[in-house]
């Protein structure tokens, strides 16, 4: 090739690719234009969702929105502030009806089958299979899974508030009695219920107590047992696990021979244990919270005590996003509720201003928890990071299908009736398994 057609190939070639700059630009500035003035709207309650005293309740949120803000340029994420948590499904509910509910929003607790069912949420598995960067074990796996129903992934959880066994450290002291270890187990919590349980002032009468407000459903899930498959098709009531998780709360019940033991016993520290959501661990623990409630004793958490086949497991609370099925903007919805349940900063965010815990391990297992847990408590705690993150990794997630709060109560009726002695054990749960499974034929 000669030099004057190589010169004419360079500048043809420099042409060509300065065109492709301009028309990438031109496409750039088009997208740009589009996305100006695009809004997402965000569902969202206020005040705590765990009924606790809060502080900015959209601290978390609205450094969330900001970050994703400036990360998609001409995008703004809006959401009406000051819908009460009670007053939220309601205001849902409406905006579902009038056409116009959120691209994002939190699913009221036990409304997930509901809304999944209304084909209102966004099956998720698509977006999740598409997204190569999205990894379903970065989370807890009863957090992650409360956002299953039916093999389908339809929400991401976003916290996350387990059950601890809150500990009268004064009582026990008092009783020459250490503080339960991590591994402890059914029989460890009974000895020290019968040990404590006791007339301290010689009037006849029992002012002191081993335990308040543990039931049957601390024990079934402390024992590793089930009462229902996910989806709501089958119940398990008299499997055997369930059976001696039953049994060992009638015999905690004898321990009082008939007394009823209340909050306010609790509350004046008369009780030894009393199972609580960590949320009240986390509001009360410290200063100033502490002394306007429990002032009376000192107190701390450990995780439940383990049943002859559990670990002891608690239950898990867990708060939820999903994203309509009628939002026109799929992939920036996506985006958003990743942003505000997947990405390590928001979840950081609420160890320092929530009360609950973060759903993402790689949140929980960062140096952060400890010194989050130590702020402003007076003294040593005991509360040991490894058994968080135990608790956490093997919490039990309720199910979420919708008939869920039916069997639950028809469940509470007929064991109240076995645990008082009305009605035999064996005879009361195979009575409580019939029925059961009529309601969940309905």
């Amino acid at each position: 090739m000669k030099y004057g057609e190589r010169r004419i190939l360079q500048i043809l070639l420099m042409i060509g690719g300065a065109l492709l700059i301009i028309a990438g630009i031109c496409i750039a500035g088009r997208l740009q234009k589009k996305r100006e003035g695009l809004v997402l709207r965000f569902g969202m309650i206020a005040g705590s969702y765990w009924d606790v005293p809060t502080g900015n309740c959209y601290e978390v949120i609205d450094a969330a929105i900001q970050r994703f803000e400036k990360k998609h340029p001409g995008v703004k994420v809006e959401y009406v502030s000051g819908i009460l948590k009670e007053d939220y499904p309601e205001w849902l509910a409406e905006q579902i009806l009038l056409g116009e509910e959120p691209d994002v929003f939190v699913i009221p607790a036990g409304e997930l089958d509901v809304l999944a069912s209304l084909d209102v949420l966004k099956n998720l598995g698509p977006l999740l299979e598409k997204d190569k960067e999205f990894e379903s074990k970065a989370y807890y796996p009863g957090a992650y899974r409360y956002g299953n129903i039916r093999n389908t992934q339809y929400a991401l959880p976003f916290e996350s508030v387990p059950t601890l066994m809150f500990v009268n450290k004064s009582l026990l002291d008092r009783e020459g009695i250490e503080m339960p270890r991590k591994d402890w187990t059914w029989e460890d919590f009974y000895a020290i219920c019968c040990q404590v349980t006791k007339d301290t002032d010689g009037d006849g009468v029992i002012d002191q107590f081993g335990c308040f407000d543990y039931g049957w459903k601390e024990a079934v899930a402390s024992n590793g047992a089930e009462l229902f498959e996910m989806d709501g098709a089958v119940s398990y009531f008299t499997d055997p696990k369930v059976e001696a998780a039953v049994r060992f709360v009638k015999d905690l019940n004898r321990i009082n021979k008939g007394y009823g033991v209340t909050a306010r016993e609790f509350d004046q520290g008369k009780v030894a244990f009393r199972p609580f959501a960590f949320s009240e661990y986390r509001t009360y623990k410290p200063y100033p919270w502490r002394i306007k409630k429990y002032s009376d004793f000192e107190w701390d958490c450990v995780k439940l005590p383990a049943g002859p086949d559990g670990t002891g497991q608690s239950g898990l609370d867990t708060f939820l996003m999903g994203i309509s099925s009628r939002s026109t903007q799929e992939a920036l919805a996506w985006e958003l509720i990743k942003e505000l349940c997947y990405e390590e900063e928001t979840q950081l965010h609420l160890l320092k201003s929530s009360q609950g815990m973060p759903v993402l391990r790689r949140a929980v297992e960062s140096p952060l928890l400890q010194q989050v847990l130590g702020n402003d408590i007076p003294g040593n705690s005991n509360m040991d990071v490894k058994v968080i993150r135990q608790v956490m990794e093997e919490a039990v997630e309720t199910p979420n299908f919708r008939r869920y709060p039916a069997a639950m109560d028809l469940a509470d009726r007929e064991i109240h009736f076995i645990i008082s002695g009305e009605r035999s054990l064996d005879s009361g749960l195979l009575k409580l398994q019939r029925e059961m499974n009529g309601l969940l034929r309905q």
